[in-house]
């Protein structure tokens, strides 16, 4: 079983590249790069069905970068990413005061919770 989602015209077997949509209130299809999941409202594409594509009459195809070069992180990314790293690092410091003494005792268990009562 292959995982790579196929173009869902009939009879296609090519791996898909696109993912159509449509706006049914504004009249529009939208082709754009292939979607993460796959949704059931969508079309997936290869791409010489996606060139190929037309919309009905009065409608407007909207089409948007296919480009398959993802840009890689920025330097500020890195920077970001090292600096949220040393943060989670860093040591828990014990909190400045102590816990309040308990004022009653207990008289029963729910789960993770007690039940005290105030004498």
């Amino acid at each position: 079983m292959s995982l790579a989602r196929r173009c869902s015209r009939t009879a296609c077997a090519r791996s898909a590249v696109a993912t159509l949509t449509y706006v049914y209130a504004d009249k529009t299809a939208v082709l754009g790069p292939l979607a993460t999941y796959a949704e059931p409202h969508a079309y997936d594409l290869c791409s010489f069905h996606s060139e190929r594509l037309s919309a009905p009459r009065g409608w407007e195809v909207l089409r948007l970068s296919l480009d398959q070069a993802l840009p890689g992180p920025t330097e500020d990314d890195l920077l970001a990413l090292a600096d949220a790293v040393r943060e989670a690092a860093r040591p828990v410091s014990a909190p400045a005061t102590a816990p309040a003494q308990e004022t009653g005792r207990e008289v029963g268990r729910r789960g993770h919770l007690r039940v005290l009562t105030s004498d």
